[in-house]
């Protein structure tokens, strides 16, 4: 597989998807630190670490913008590579200044804002080289999207693994300032690594053209030769064919009033920011939030069970792991299968997989001797490979199916609904944790702020109908 994307996309390519992917992943070792970092050195309680994390990772939910800048406004008649390394400076100086200077490192709100610059940075960067994946899955290179795909994940949880062993090992043998600092060495190569991938430029006047008639036939061949009619990336909750055609329709009729050559700089820049905005506008549903008690586990998890940051370190290992197994075995024998039945047994699978977080908590697993870090490991393979199942889908067809010239847009527009709502259930679930009364040293009610979590991971099976019952993960 390696060997034949090698061939067809050029080494320089795959190699910076591969090393942005895994730099992704290695975000694990400092992040491992960072996380002590607002507990042990601020002393900061669980919903408030768990509120200053939700704002840091903002940015990652509103990845659209990124798109819309890069689709739209070519810098030196490149739309990806430029972007590619302001985004890059973006996630490294942050980490750099975090691991020089003690004081800011140790303030609450500046920690906050240097997170929030970082995480602009990668997400950026996410949205720019997701962009550049699905231009080439949108080409006649299609049929190896899914390799790609599968390719980058892999890849990112080979970081992953990287980081968190490291993770563990870091926090126990290095200043919080070095780990920061060894951490910024992969964004230097980052750095590095743009300078190798040539970009193609556009002139001024060869804007995006925002998929017209002509470019949404073709797109349609390379995508399926069973399905034409689809226009829309499947998402859960909002996958329908017919709204999917008017939407179709109403797009490629704001794209033919896109000025040609003759228009001027500004006004083709207008014209590209208002059919992103369009179209932007008309794919954003209304997401479903499900409260995360994740930065809770975590206290409860070091206060309570007095698990070290090795062996927490292993157990995201463990989960990275159940990532590569999710990625191998979608791609492998689950691509096929009909996308109701991959859902709706991701989310029942999740909900019995957040019971263990009861157990562990009212310690039921005890008199069965059951070890606390046993119950750990399994539960977090376990979940990263279902959401794995659940997630891979969408991330392939939304590669094959954005139009052309809006790549960028479109897919950072289906990959920030997930993190706009996984951002939301964080905030979600700082208020729980406010509202039960859950902080460190007191986690009476952390057993029935879990079982709400349980509850509400069942409202996405009510809107399972809007899914086709023919929609598979290749085909929607």
């Amino acid at each position: 597989m390696i060997k034949k994307l090698l061939i067809t996309f050029g080494a320089s390519f795959i190699w910076l998807v591969c090393f942005i992917y895994f730099t992704q992943g290695f975000r694990s070792f400092v992040w491992t630190a960072v996380s002590y970092q607002l507990k042990d050195r601020l002393k900061l309680s669980p919903s408030a670490s768990q509120f200053v994390t939700s704002i840091s990772f903002f940015p990652w939910s509103i990845k659209p913008i990124y798109g819309i800048l890069s689709d739209c406004i070519p810098v030196k008649g490149r739309k990806r590579i430029p972007y590619l390394v302001i985004a890059t400076l973006l996630s490294l100086f942050p980490w750099v200044i975090l691991g020089l200077q003690e004081s800011i490192r140790n303030s609450r709100h500046q920690l906050m804002i240097f997170l929030l610059l970082q995480n602009l940075g990668s997400a950026m960067a996410d949205v720019v080289i997701d962009a550049m994946i699905a231009e080439a899955a949108r080409q006649e290179k299609a049929k190896f999207a899914g390799d790609l795909q599968s390719l980058s994940w892999m890849t990112m949880a080979v970081g992953g693994i990287c980081g968190s062993l490291f993770g563990g090992y870091a926090l126990s043998n290095f200043q919080m300032g070095s780990i920061f600092l060894l951490f910024s060495v992969l964004p230097t190569i980052q750095l590095f690594s743009c300078g190798f991938v040539t970009e193609n430029p556009i002139g001024s006047s060869h804007l995006p053209e925002f998929s017209t008639s002509n470019d949404t036939n073709i797109h349609h061949e390379n995508v399926s030769d069973e399905d034409r009619s689809s226009t829309d990336m499947p998402k859960p909750g909002t996958l329908m064919r017919k709204r999917s055609n008017k939407s179709s329709k109403k797009l490629t009729s704001d794209t033919s009033k896109i000025p040609g050559k003759d228009g001027s700089l500004p006004s083709q820049w207008f014209q590209s920011f208002k059919v992103a905005g369009y179209t932007l506008f008309k794919a954003f549903r209304r997401p479903v939030t499900i409260p995360n008690l994740s930065t809770v586990m975590f206290y409860y998890q070091t206060e309570v069970l007095n698990l070290d940051a090795s062996f927490l370190g292993t157990s995201r290992v463990i989960g990275w792991m159940g990532l590569m197994l999710g990625t191998f075995t979608y791609n492998r024998y689950l691509k096929k299968m009909k996308l109701r039945k991959i859902l709706m047994f991701a989310h029942v699978t999740l909900s019995l997989l957040t019971l263990l977080d009861v157990v562990l908590v009212y310690r039921l697993h005890v008199p069965f001797g059951i070890s606390d870090e046993i119950l750990v490991l399994f539960g977090s393979a376990l979940s990263d490979a279902v959401h794995q199942f659940k997630f891979m889908p969408f991330l392939i067809l939304s590669g094959q199916l954005c139009p052309p010239g809006i790549e960028g847009t479109l897919f950072a527009l289906f990959m920030s609904i997930n993190n706009f709502g996984s951002t939301m259930s964080s905030f979600v679930g700082a208020g729980l944790a406010s509202v039960l009364d859950i902080s460190s040293g007191s986690f009476d009610n952390l057993g029935f702020g879990i079982g709400i979590e349980v509850i509400c991971t069942f409202i996405p099976v009510a809107f399972l109908f809007l899914i086709p019952k023919e929609a598979t993960g290749i085909s929607a």
